[in-house]
């Protein structure tokens, strides 16, 4: 029975119609299957398993949600943490970690042990973490966990090893940070306040050792009582009782006064000679009304007094703003001496710290920068100068300046691109930055082995583009375009716009970009198209614009055809695309009911504008819309800047335009490609007789080649169902797919049908939920944040936010209701040189178009090769080719030779058509291919194409059409993205699941080589923005802040721990300033304070066991064993080991001081003990 199955294969293979569905391209899920064919193809692959391993490597932008905010004066680096239990740590730049906890519990505070290269996190949970920063992928060394009282407040004195944790109870408790056990000395919030005080002060706001006495711990409550206890004879100094709600405290250094901030807008001065008042009371913003009485104002969140030598003191706060100013932004208030200067800030105040010189709280501070942490931004402000100026931020944390629609990733490029997209952008930056050196300049970085240029571009919801140098794991702005500037500004009457209903009319959905020939086209929501050549001259142009009718419509009810002969795709006189193509515009039509008609979304200036040096735009295409009903989004795109066309589609159909000649060359529908090829059974349908008036604009497309064939038309599903019984399971798995999804604007299922934003789909009877449609199968046109989104069907009590961040894993009814009205989408193109027939001998150029039902036609093009006759010439396109075959939506194309490697596509080398004229050089089309045959003559003639589906990827041989190898990727899922990289001198091919599955395949054979469950759940933003490049790396957008890049390369895993930055430096404490003779005899006993005598178990006992349970943590050596390896990663090991080495000798070295005290104390004792016994008689016991 085998062979007879292999010998139906080789027949079926061989067949002219085995290509189709055949059994020979069907195999068992997740197993590669060869098909005999009539040429063997040796090709030796390089690629194995041990090739491949997933990791993280670096996360840019701004941490996403902040909460809280630590600075190490000495190492001079800052901390951030997020709700998400994230915590990024920021150094000089190419310094930038980022750690996660694994509970995900936000990050409530953050302190370093400053200078020893540690940090403690409160999160909450109710945990206390330390984290060891010696390494350069920080880890947990210890974790506790309050099980019975919840941590509002953490302070850690300078170069103590006990963590004051102030709890919501109103208790003070202390930690061990070197054990992480809790001390049994604990401060009771009823021993703290007076016995006959009747309400409870609320929960601890503020923990600060005194600067005078170390000894003394000044507890804040949040009732608005302020106690100064005593550690060693456990008693409290003193108790004030406020009528407000303390917010934070601030002591002066000397340990004489401190400042309190209240919640309602007012700072009290508090002098310790007398506690029974405040000293002074202010506020700061709150003016006297005319009938006598203060503004009632916002509570001050945070105050910090400063004292510097040069000058009277700063007093920085935020908050404090008065109710009745509507509209004023947050803000925050430095107050030095008599002058108060406001500085209103973008987003709201998180967080803020004054940095200053000194690490030590009873010294002069001498502040010189004060770090503001915004909702959605990073400010360092320079104290230092009268005006006070911010310092320019080197890192990239304004990734989300609008929100982030669309990325690409560019691995390899070539070297000249960034220098020059360096210089064009470096003259738009803006100016008035402190001229002094960025203040947090912590950690060390180099450059390492990981030298070739990288370039990641993000699209935007405002129509902007950025291009980032992310060279060397670092991420620097090169340069900022604003596609919005090659429109008119809709206006606020304009009843376009207002039909539109779209608040981000210029949001990118897509880019296509060719580093060789600097041509960057962009695809934007309002279904317009914009190219754009590079120059490094500024130039006078004026934009073409292209208008393109790409929609037809057909009736909604199924009838007998009256009139089969007249569809609306009318026969063409004559058969040149030139004069096919001429859409004749105006713009102000309108049909007979009212209905606006082929008009476009946005408006291009028409008159000459003066364009800078960069990407200047060459010409703009838009489609129209028709009746009333706005275009259908774009969801392909392809540019080949050798062939000089340009082709797009969506679900309506396909465009090719040449955009050398700014002309369109075809616009036809999706059904009209196949002509007389078609796979499928289609029900025809009656076009509506009110549109026959306007048939002269419908498209007309290859199908004009097929005379001999009857045109139909499918609008309807229901059409797939009655196919033969092979077809039929076929799109019975595809209908299971979940994917009725827009990714990057790729339709990316044949059952693909967007709906409005925030509408459910509600069931209706027994046969499921029907879809309430303003036209035939046409959506209302979508918000900018849906630009990029993929729309599921959810269930109603799904809100929107849950629909932006959850994700689908099976298909609901509601989407097979929506099939019978699904349009077959183009969902990928590809130019290149391949056999556009079986029978072709030489390649051409060709077109490949995948389709959401798995089909893939090629159309072969005729481009005339003479740099005059390509001017001047109109391209050709013949009839379509081949048609081939896969499960689901195709996402991918690739070429490879019959060796195995990847053919490039061909491309122009750059020009600029606006350098200055050279008669010795004429400026001429220079243009690079990579033909298929040119380096196979050994081999023969021939390439391999391989195609990906959302559920398949099949490798073909070219011109023969065979299926060589076919690999199902996935039957439970879906692939979101695929794409053909390079790696180690070889290539593969890399998915990614919607399951979050990230996975490699060899090519050509297909074997899997790499399955990593990843991301156990992926949403929307992770789905639209995830994407592949060369070397072995990926990125996503993993908050709508942050890009995280990962690596799924061996050797890059490897080679880590080099690439990143060095956290941790040894420097030397700075040494605490003489405090004099007078000073250190009246200014207390502070350095003579010993915690270890009265929180150690010795003298306070151990704490309850129930109170907090201690967890190890997974860090030092054992986590540096599996993150790094190699040369760096032994000597982190080695250095790791030294310091454990030396913290137990340190450990022994104070246990053998108490052995020697305590040997010492009872000695004293037994010497006490003789001189008392020693004259009395043996009766006198």
């Amino acid at each position: 029975m085998k062979k007879f199955r292999k010998v139906l294969d080789g027949l079926t293979t061989s067949s002219p119609g085995g290509t189709i569905g055949s059994p020979s391209c069907g195999s068992a899920a997740g197993t590669p299957t060869a098909a005999p064919t009539p040429k063997e193809i040796d090709v030796q692959e390089t690629l194995v398993s041990e090739n491949f391993q997933l990791c993280k490597t670096v996360r840019h932008g701004f941490p996403y949600q902040p909460t809280a905010l630590a600075f190490d004066p000495v190492q001079k680096i800052l901390a951030i943490g997020s709700r998400s239990g994230g915590v990024r740590i920021l150094g000089r730049p190419g310094v930038d970690c980022y750690c996660q906890h694994e509970s995900g519990a936000a990050v409530l505070q953050l302190q370093f042990l400053i200078n020893e290269g540690a940090l403690v996190t409160a999160c909450a949970d109710d945990t206390l973490h330390l984290w060891n920063l010696r390494q350069r992928r920080p880890a947990v060394l210890h974790s506790l966990k309050f099980n019975r009282e919840r941590i509002t407040f953490c302070h850690l004195p300078f170069q103590s090893k006990w963590l004051y944790v102030g709890t919501e109870r109103g208790n003070t408790h202390i930690v061990n940070i070197e054990s992480f056990i809790l001390s049994g000395y604990v401060i009771m919030w009823n021993k703290a306040i007076e016995l006959s005080t009747k309400t409870h002060p609320g929960p601890v706001v503020h923990l600060s050792d005194s600067p005078k006495d170390e000894g003394k711990l000044l507890i804040g409550f949040e009732g608005g009582t302020i106690v100064q206890w005593d550690l060693r004879a456990k008693k409290a100094d003193f108790r004030i009782y406020y009528d407000e709600a303390i917010h934070s405290v601030s002591w002066h250094h000397e340990g004489k006064q401190f400042m309190c901030s209240h919640s309602d807008g007012s700072l009290t001065l508090w002098n310790l000679r007398n506690t029974t008042k405040p000293f002074q009371v202010t506020f700061p913003h709150g003016k006297i009304q005319k009938d006598g009485r203060k503004e009632s104002c916002k509570p001050i969140l945070k105050v910090e007094y400063k004292t510097s030598r040069s000058s009277e003191p700063f007093v920085i706060f935020s908050g404090g703003l008065s109710y009745d100013k509507a509209g004023r932004r947050p803000a925050l208030t430095i107050m030095h001496g008599k002058a108060i200067t406001v500085l209103e800030m973008d987003h709201p105040i998180v967080e803020f710290m004054v940095l200053c010189e000194t690490p030590y709280n009873n010294e002069v501070q001498e502040p010189y920068a004060v770090v503001v942490l915004l909702e959605k931004d990073l400010i360092v402000v320079d104290l230092t100068q009268s005006n006070y100026p911010v310092f320019e931020n080197p890192y990239p944390m304004d990734i989300h300046e609008s929100p982030v629609t669309c990325t690409a990733y560019f691995a390899d490029c070539p070297p000249d691109i960034i220098p020059i997209l360096y210089s064009i952008g470096a003259k738009h930056k803006k100016t008035g930055y402190s001229q002094k050196e960025w203040p947090v300049g912590g950690g060390t970085w180099t450059l390492g082995s990981h030298t070739y240029s990288e370039i990641i571009i993000t699209g935007h919801a405002d129509g902007s583009i950025k291009f980032w140098d992310a060279s060397a794991f670092t991420l620097q702005m090169l340069y900022k375009l604003k596609t919005s500037k090659v429109f008119e500004k809709p206006k606020p009457g304009d009843g376009r716009a207002a039909e539109m209903g779209e608040d981000d009319p210029f949001a990118v959905q897509m880019v296509s970009w060719c580093p060789h020939s600097r041509i960057f086209c962009v695809v934007g929501i309002s279904a317009h198209i914009i190219l754009y050549r590079f120059s490094k001259y500024e130039a006078n142009t004026q934009t073409v614009s292209l208008e393109v009718r790409l929609q037809c419509e057909p009736e909604d009810i199924i009838t007998p055809s009256e009139n089969e002969n007249n569809p609306c795709f009318s026969e063409p006189t004559s058969h040149s695309p030139q004069t096919h193509y001429q859409h004749p515009v105006s713009p102000g039509s309108r049909t007979p009911d009212g209905a606006k008609d082929s008009v476009p979304s946005l408006k291009v200036k028409e008159k000459m504008v003066r364009v800078p040096p960069g990407y200047q735009s060459d010409l703009v295409i838009q489609l129209l819309w028709v009746d009333g009903e706005p275009p259908q989004q774009i969801t392909s795109l392809d540019i080949n800047s050798a062939y000089g066309l340009l082709a797009f589609g969506n679900c309506n159909g396909l465009a090719v335009v040449d955009y050398l000649q700014k002309t369109v060359i075809l616009c036809i529908s999706t059904l009209d490609l196949y002509g007389a090829t078609d796979p499928y059974q289609r029900l025809t349908r009656s076009p509506r007789r009110n549109r026959q008036s306007t048939s002269e604009h419908c498209m007309r497309g290859l199908s004009n080649f097929y005379s001999d064939s009857k045109k139909r038309i499918r609008t309807s599903y229901q059409s797939l169902t009655e196919l033969t019984d092979n077809q039929q399971s076929i799109d019975m798995e595809r209908s299971k797919s979940p994917t009725s999804d827009h990714v990057n604007g790729h339709c990316t299922s044949p059952t693909s049908q967007p709906c409005s934003a925030g509408k459910p789909r509600i069931p209706m009877g027994p046969e499921g939920p029907r879809l309430t449609r303003r036209g035939p199968g046409r959506p209302p046109f979508r918000k900018a944040q849906s630009a990029a989104c993929m729309e599921i069907s959810l269930p109603v009590s799904h809100t929107e936010e849950s629909r932006e961040n959850s994700f689908s894993r099976s298909r609901s009814s509601s989407v097979s209701s929506i099939d019978r009205d699904t349009k077959e989408a183009i969902t990928t193109l590809q130019f290149g040189e391949s056999y556009g027939r079986k029978h072709d001998a030489l390649p051409t150029p060709c077109l490949w178009v995948g389709t959401s039902l798995g089909v893939v036609i090629l159309i072969p093009l005729s481009i005339p090769t003479d740099h005059e006759e390509r001017m001047e010439d109109p391209v050709t396109v013949g009839p379509s080719g081949a048609v081939l075959m896969l499960k689901g939506s195709v996402l991918r194309f690739a070429f490879l030779d019959c060796n195995g490697a990847l053919i490039q596509s061909p491309y122009e080398v750059w020009r600029d058509l606006n350098a200055p004229e050279d008669p010795d050089r004429p400026r001429r089309r220079k243009l690079v291919h990579f033909s298929p045959s040119s380096s196979q003559d050994a081999f023969g003639e021939g390439h391999l194409a391989v195609v990906c589906s959302e559920r398949q990827a099949k490798v073909f041989l070219m011109p023969s059409q065979s299926c060589l190898f076919v690999h199902n990727i996935t039957e439970s899922s879906f692939v979101l993205r695929a794409d053909v990289v390079s790696l180690c001198n070889s290539v593969c091919l890399a998915c990614f699941c919607a399951n979050g599955h990230v996975m490699t395949l060899s090519l050509p054979s297909l074997r899997p080589l790499m399955d990593v469950n990843y991301l156990p759940l992926t949403d929307m933003r992770i789905a639209r923005t995830f994407c592949f490049t060369n070397e072995g790396q990926a990125l996503y957008l993993s908050s709508p802040t942050e890009i995280q890049r990962i690596t799924y390369s061996q050797e890059m895993c490897d080679n880590l721990q080099e690439m990143l930055g060095e956290l941790f430096t040894p420097i030397e404490t700075p040494e605490a300033q003489n405090r004099g003779f007078l000073k250190g005899f009246f200014g207390g006993n502070a350095h003579t304070f010993d915690r270890e005598e009265l929180f150690g178990e010795a003298a306070a006992g151990k704490a309850s066991r129930s109170l907090a349970q201690h967890i190890p943590g997974q860090g030092g050596v054992e986590g540096m064993k599996v993150a790094a390896s190699g040369v760096v990663g032994d000597l982190a090991r080695a250095r790791i080991a030294l310091d454990e080495r030396g913290q137990r000798l340190g450990e022994l070295e104070e246990r053998t001081a108490l052995m020697m005290t305590s040997a010492e104390t009872f000695s004293k004792h037994a010497h006490e003990l003789m001189l008392k016994c020693k004259d009395k008689k043996w009766y006198q016991f």
